[in-house]
């Protein structure tokens, strides 16, 4: 009896993000043969500069805030004096150990994300790479290096997971030192006078409420009405009341022209003329992808205006042969996203069963102390007639557990369709709003409506008993 063996579908991937280790792992469950191609180790930048050492450093200032606010829930931290009396001590934030450790579990984490692929049998080649047509990579690999043989990659298919890099200014350039992009803030030895945070988006947001716990003078410049414009706006409003509440000062309505370095300092020039000196300014205005100069277009790769690659619900191209997945695609620039597009990718590539991603139903999440957290249709979709829903917002500090806590600030708001009941949306505003908001997105992913949740057991006291309550006051009368 003859036996048929087909040969090996072959993977190309480039970029070792989280689109492309995913991918890469998907390829290597069903078998494939996988070739990853990473310049600078594998997580790329969502690892070893960007989403785990920010997340780290936001860690340490909710701990440095929880250690100040301790007192307002009876907890008091002295010292002795030399007379043996008591003195209060201050909270102090050691930044170069706090970025040592960043750095170091960044580094950690690459190395266990690129063991767990050599364990599954994926061949990693550390270097830049770009396509040669739709079935092909050329990869430089430099002098000496081992894995020099792997310069042309033939592959069925190709993921393409380059990321995406800080957008640069001619009228204020990062020079490492005093005007930095969030990829260069952990080189800092101590904490800054004042920092002033251009841009008041997720990363402006973000690393000004951080900066803030950890005792630095903050100035966000934002050129919208509020700060977190793209986000809900009862959410923005408490995240902005948070700020000034903790001694940041916020400037609305204002446009940086430029960023200059002015002698230990930084001055920034605004569009109506005035000016705000501080010790560092950090460039938060965005990101570009890194979809220039690889070969894209010379393949057919369909770009956008601003570079990013165009791709459906199941990450595939204007290319057959070819996916894109994370921040270089013109997709929902969340690693979580990118994750589920590089295995989405692969599990259509190689024919096995999809679910094309629903936008609605990603969850994202904005780590500002407060969190917020929010999934599926806003309020403002529903005021404007795209959706039809209800709407019903509970204040933190009704709920019982809240009060223990000491939390004065952050909400539960559900949106539940008009009629059925069924849930559409929600935001929660509340320190590990990361967390609760998982019920909220079953919640959508499931169909459920608002009585089926409502009838779920919260445990009492919680603060996930906030989403109950808030489904049981929009309770559907039969």
């Amino acid at each position: 009896m003859a036996y048929k063996f087909e040969r090996k579908q072959r993977i190309a991937i480039l970029g070792g993000g989280p689109g492309g280790f995913e991918a890469a792992l998907a390829g290597a469950q069903l078998g494939a043969e996988v070739t990853l191609v990473e310049r600078v180790g594998v997580g790329g930048s969502a690892v070893l500069t960007d989403v785990v050492p920010s997340k780290t450093l936001i860690a340490t200032a909710e701990a440095a805030k929880a250690i100040s606010d301790a007192g307002e829930l009876g907890v008091q931290f002295f010292a002795r004096d030399d007379r043996d009396r008591p003195v209060r001590p201050e909270v102090a934030v050691n930044l170069r150990a706090v970025n040592q450790r960043l750095l170091r579990l960044a580094r950690q984490q690459s190395e266990d994300m690129r063991s767990q692929l050599t364990r599954a049998g994926v061949t990693i080649v550390q270097g830049d790479g770009r396509l040669d047509g739709p079935n092909n990579l050329l990869v430089s690999t430099g002098k000496g290096r081992a894995a020099k043989d792997f310069d042309n990659i033939e592959a069925d298919t190709v993921v393409v997971s380059v990321g995406a890099s800080p957008r640069i200014l001619d009228s204020a350039k990062p020079d490492g030192e005093r005007i930095l992009t969030w990829t260069q803030l952990y080189s800092l030895d101590s904490i800054p006078e004042h920092l002033i945070v251009v841009g008041s988006g997720v990363t402006g947001a973000e690393f000004a409420s951080a900066y803030t716990a950890l005792g630095a003078q903050v100035t966000l410049i934002s050129s919208r009405d509020q700060v977190l414009p793209g986000e809900d706006a009862d959410a923005a409003r408490v995240i902005e009341d948070v700020f000034t509440r903790a001694g940041m000062t916020v400037m609305n309505k204002c446009r940086a022209d430029s960023v200059v370095r002015d002698g230990d300092g930084v001055l920034v020039t605004l569009s109506d003329g005035r000016t705000v000196e501080g010790s560092h300014c950090l460039m938060a205005v965005g990101s570009v992808p890194n979809t220039k100069g690889i070969g894209l277009e010379e393949a057919g790769v369909q770009l956008t205006e601003s570079g990013h690659i165009r791709v459906n619900r199941v990450a595939r191209t204007s290319m057959p042969s070819i996916y894109a997945a994370g921040d270089c695609s013109d997709f929902l620039p969340l690693a979580s996203v990118a994750s589920m597009q590089g295995r989405t990718a692969v599990y259509h590539a190689m024919g096995d069963a999809v679910n094309p991603t629903e936008l609605r139903n990603v969850t994202s999440n904005i780590f500002t102390q407060p969190e917020i957290a929010t999934v599926g249709w806003t309020q403002r979709q529903i005021e404007e007639g795209i959706a039809q829903g209800d709407i019903y917002k509970i204040p933190l500090v009704q709920n019982p557990r809240a009060k223990m806590m000491g939390l004065k600030h952050g909400f539960v708001k559900l949106f539940a369709r008009t009629g059925s009941g069924t849930i559409i949306g929600g935001v929660v505003v509340a320190p590990r709003a990361s967390d609760l908001i998982l019920p909220i997105s079953i919640a959508i992913e499931q169909r459920l409506t608002v009585d089926q949740v409502a009838n779920a057991f919260a445990v009492y006291p919680s603060l996930s008993s906030s989403i109950t309550d808030a489904a049981r006051a929009l309770h559907i009368v039969n």
